[in-house]
């Protein structure tokens, strides 16, 4: 079986997902071709896994201080070479085609009228899950933005839907925590207001991740550039994490224990969604802002909750190797009924 898997990079949760998928397809022997978009090409890393990979320009969003540049993200668009991307890529060759959010290929497949299996927690927003902060565009463009025939949506509760759990690596509980440790993954926000805020608290060491080349005069703030076996290391004996809302980190640490703090990229209504997600459900706390308050209230008092998950990638590979029958909610539930949740002291 030949696959086609398109994978969109704005963020790195998309490609830390897509990492976890490409170890369980490379092991059931599957031919797999990977597609990555939504990010210059000199800007990806760690991508050994995918054995190669074709790249394009694609679509992403321009942000700013934690918000979404509505005009630059118009202007930025390319629309003539997204179309011209659309319009080159030919997968005829393939079996089957999985997207991961990626407008390339999900366009490119319904052009071609070939099937598209959607793998990406952006496709659970088909469901009837929480929701925050949505209106009639933002509804839209979650639709329209990458549209597959399958949509296969991961959350962290199925909500009586027929989705499934997050597709992260089996967690490893590291023996060790260091109770005053907190790593900070804030990529939209002002870095150096960050470093200026948290400097206040001199109990805590943190350890914060940016894109961007970040320095701290603070011998108690210690800034990163990213890096995958870097980051890895830093969560797995951390106590807790400040970070956006996006889908696969909060995943991550809630595998691992970790207390959460997320501040939703504004105007972001899949991140909106998910930082009310993880209130309803008592799995972490959120912010609008970056504010000193609650950043202290957390720091001091929150507790942790920890979500173990099955191997659903594992589940996934099966399942395509099967000839991807129909989903039923038998399926969903059997795997579900692995999750077990566990309050942290």
């Amino acid at each position: 079986m030949r696959i086609f898997y398109g994978i969109q990079g704005t963020g790195n949760g998309h490609i830390t997902r897509g990492r976890v998928m490409a170890r369980e397809l490379q092991a059931a022997n599957l031919d797999v071709t990977y597609q990555f978009t939504g990010r210059p090409h000199d800007k990806f890393f760690d991508m050994e896994v995918f054995n190669g990979y074709q790249w394009r320009n694609g679509l992403t969003f321009n942000t700013k201080n934690g918000k979404i540049n509505h005009l630059q993200t118009v202007l930025q668009s390319k629309p003539l070479r997204f179309l011209q991307d659309i319009k080159q890529l030919d997968l005829s060759g393939y079996d089957a085609v999985i997207c991961d959010y990626e407008p390339v290929t999900a366009w490119a497949a319904r052009q071609q009228n070939k099937k598209t299996i959607g793998i990406s927690h952006q496709y659970a927003f088909q469901y009837h899950i929480p929701r925050a902060g949505t209106d009639p565009v933002s509804e839209a463009v979650m639709r329209n933005f990458a549209p597959v025939d399958i949509n296969i949506g991961l959350h962290w509760h199925h909500f009586d839907q027929p989705i499934l759990p997050p597709v992260i690596d089996t967690a490893v509980i590291p023996k060790h925590t260091q109770k005053n440790k907190v790593i900070v993954y804030l990529p939209f926000e002002d870095q150096q207001h960050v470093v200026k805020l948290l400097s206040l608290f001199k109990e805590f060491e943190f350890f914060i991740y940016s894109p961007e080349k970040t320095t701290s005069s603070y011998a108690h703030i210690h800034c990163k550039p990213l890096s995958l076996h870097g980051f890895q290391k830093d969560l797995s004996d951390c106590t807790g994490i400040i970070c956006n809302a996006g889908f696969e980190l909060a995943s991550e640490s809630l595998q691992l224990g970790k207390k959460i703090l997320v501040k939703p990229l504004h105007a972001q209504m899949e991140q909106t969604s998910n930082a009310a997600a993880l209130q309803l459900l008592g799995y972490g706390k959120m912010m609008h802002s970056i504010d000193i308050k609650i950043i202290e209230q957390w720091l001091y008092e929150s507790k942790a909750i920890q979500v173990i998950y099955p191997n659903t990638a594992r589940y996934l590979v099966q399942w395509i190797k099967n000839g991807m029958p129909p989903i039923d909610s038998s399926w969903s539930q059997q795997i579900w009924s692995d999750v077990k949740v566990i309050p942290v002291d």
